[in-house]
């Protein structure tokens, strides 16, 4: 190692010099572009480190997707299979409940039974709150100007949220349903039962008038009976979130209202109400030609024509023939059996025998003016008699039977 080093010690003093002197001109020298400058040194060290990075990038890249492709999604076939068996599971459901629903419809077009649907809603803003904690009331921006009337029901997108108490000319007061005065109909929308909807001293929203002996379960929906005659049957009220016994004869059961009575900013005031008789649906299979028929434009119906308009060519034709009627008007067909007396203004008959059909028949000049043109008879108009049924004479008893037969 020594005699190496001695033999080429002047060349590695050399190299050494060169290589210094080198990164000193890099440190030095910079780079200059349009956006920014660089120094070469730095420039030299990201080409030099840029293929190591690039390749340990690849590796780790290439160690996760192995990870996730592989080692994390081992039990997703399994899971696959879950998930098919439930999306089965739910198509057998919703033909059920298909089913059930149609079975319904027929059954309340059957009853002659009525529901109430939302036509028309009012959007307001909500511009104050009650002066009091023990008042749960709001004053929205819409008022008797606008057409509200109080005991309209007031919801949002979520759920509903109160019904408009007192109505001015630009405001109304509504009264939120955690109030103590408020009254709601409500039902549980799994067990079907019904109560009453009111509000407490602390805000919370109760469910009243159920009865100890129905089974209740926490996180069941509450929706609208429209017992109330106010707010539509339906409509999302809230979840039920604990449930307790108020006394000997009814449940104390809490419900969380669905919408955010502590932060209204829009509503929607309900305006009118619709009340419809359910449709039936068609029970029997439907035509691919029936539902195109109903979804494809139909062709509209040809104008009558107008038969008192002349046509284009009328005036030529009444010109060439001016004992034509005019267009629109009906004459009665000449007659063949009479014709015009020269001396008076009588009509003197001519017998169909002596004029034949087809022929040309000369009148003679009348005292007003030269004769006529030669008119041509028509074939001759007989009178029809009806047809009768020969009275046929009783047969004789003692008359014998006539034979065709030659005697």
């Amino acid at each position: 190692m020594e005699s190496v080093l001695g033999r080429y010690k002047n060349l590695i003093v050399l190299a050494c010099v060169l290589v210094a002197q080198v990164l000193g001109l890099a440190v030095q020298v910079k780079r200059t572009t349009d956006t920014e400058s660089s120094r070469l040194i730095r420039i030299w060290a990201v080409n030099t480190v840029t293929p190591f990075e690039k390749v340990l990038h690849w590796v780790h890249s290439g160690s996760g997707n192995l990870w996730h492709n592989y080692f994390y999604l081992r039990g997703v076939r399994a899971e696959n299979r879950e998930l098919k068996a439930e999306i089965e599971r739910l198509r057998l459901d919703q033909v059920r409940l298909n089913e059930d629903a149609a079975q319904a419809r027929r059954l309340q077009a059957l009853l002659a039974f009525k529901e109430q649907f939302i036509s028309q809603t009012l959007p307001a803003q909500v511009i104050g709150s009650g002066g009091s904690e023990q008042s749960r009331i709001v004053y929205i921006d819409k008022g008797q100007h606008d057409g509200l009337k109080p005991d309209m029901a007031v919801i949002t997108v979520d759920g509903i949220v109160g019904k408009v108490l007192k109505v001015f000319g630009s405001t109304s007061q509504v009264l939120l349903i955690d109030d103590q005065s408020s009254g709601v109909g409500a039902i549980l929308e799994k067990t079907r039962l019904q109560g009453i909807l009111r509000g407490t001293s602390g805000g919370e929203v109760v469910l009243e008038r159920i009865m100890t002996d129905n089974p209740v379960q926490p996180g069941e929906e509450v929706r609208t009976s429209g017992g109330d005659r106010i707010f539509p049957k339906g409509l999302p009220v809230g979840t039920v979130t604990r449930v307790g016994n108020g006394s000997d004869l009814f449940l104390s059961i809490r419900v969380r209202p669905a919408a955010n009575l502590s932060k209204l900013e829009e509503v929607l005031v309900v305006t009118k109400l619709v009340e419809q008789e359910p449709t039936q649906l068609p029970t029997g299979p439907v035509r691919a030609a029936d539902i195109l028929a109903q979804r494809l434009p139909s062709v509209p119906d040809k104008p009558p024509a107008d038969t008192d308009k002349p046509k284009p060519d009328a005036p030529a034709k009444e010109a060439a023939n001016p004992a034509a009627p005019a267009p629109g008007k009906t004459s009665p067909p000449p007659r063949a059996d009479v014709t015009p007396n020269p001396r008076s203004d009588s009509i003197t008959p001519i017998s169909p025998k002596s004029t034949g059909a087809g022929a040309t028949v000369l009148q003679p000049a009348t005292a007003h003016g030269p004769a006529p043109a030669p008119v041509k008879v028509a074939d001759p108009i007989l009178p029809v008699a009806p047809k009768t049924k020969p009275a046929i004479p009783p047969a004789r008893a003692t008359e014998p039977p006539a034979q065709n037969g030659p005697q």
